[in-house]
């Protein structure tokens, strides 16, 4: 992954989740499970542990080199392990593109946004105060919200979708990993316009 002949790092790519089986498939996990889709379509697996996140090296068709993420501090730590992988390359905030959940979004649908608030998700808070900017860009899945506001939310997005729910998650999930390729080749217009359209 990290061969001699590679450019330069000039992408941070930070799929959000929490370590461990316990939290295999939830609704949080959104970001790891578009890693795992990346790793199945490009064989960029994030296998080395540097910088407090499971990291794996990916070059883009243009020579673009890029460090996926999956950081195992636990969701509301995450901005430590950014933070420092960010200060190491000299990573602007613009080029850390951050996966995340988002119960704002019905389940399966992708927002791409090329900045805001951290909207109540924990892990984009922790990125924004260890970035000292809210100017980065994220790609969100939707997870949906708790029907009829009978569940709590933390109990929501740590639960595991269930039937025709999964399968929306899950290929939303498969998107968001090649929405993060053409994020970065194509520029967040193109970006936006293919993928925040799609239903």
């Amino acid at each position: 992954m990290f061969g001699r002949s590679a450019g330069p790092v000039s992408w941070l790519a930070v799929f959000l989740g929490n370590p461990g089986p316990r939290y295999n498939g939830t609704r949080h996990n959104a970001g790891f499970l578009a890693a795992e889709a990346l790793a199945k379509e490009e064989g960029v697996a994030a296998t080395r542990l540097r910088f407090q996140a499971l990291t794996g090296r990916w070059e883009l068709n243009d020579g673009t080199g890029v460090l996926v993420m999956k950081p195992q501090t636990y969701m509301n730590e995450s901005g430590r392990a950014v933070g420092q992988a960010a200060r190491f390359y000299k990573i602007p905030p613009e080029h850390v593109l951050v996966v995340s959940d988002d119960i704002n979004l019905p389940c399966g649908r992708l927002r791409i946004r090329e900045r805001g608030s951290a909207g109540g998700h924990n892990g984009l808070k922790s990125i924004i105060a260890h970035l000292g900017s809210e100017d980065f860009p994220r790609i969100r899945i939707g997870v949906g919200a708790p029907p009829h506001g009978g569940e709590e939310q933390i109990d929501w997005v740590l639960g595991v979708p269930r039937n025709a729910d999964w399968d929306a998650f899950s290929g939303a999930c498969t998107r968001a990993a090649k929405a993060v390729e053409d994020y970065i080749l194509l520029g967040p217009a193109k970006a936006m316009e293919r993928y925040n359209r799609q239903e």
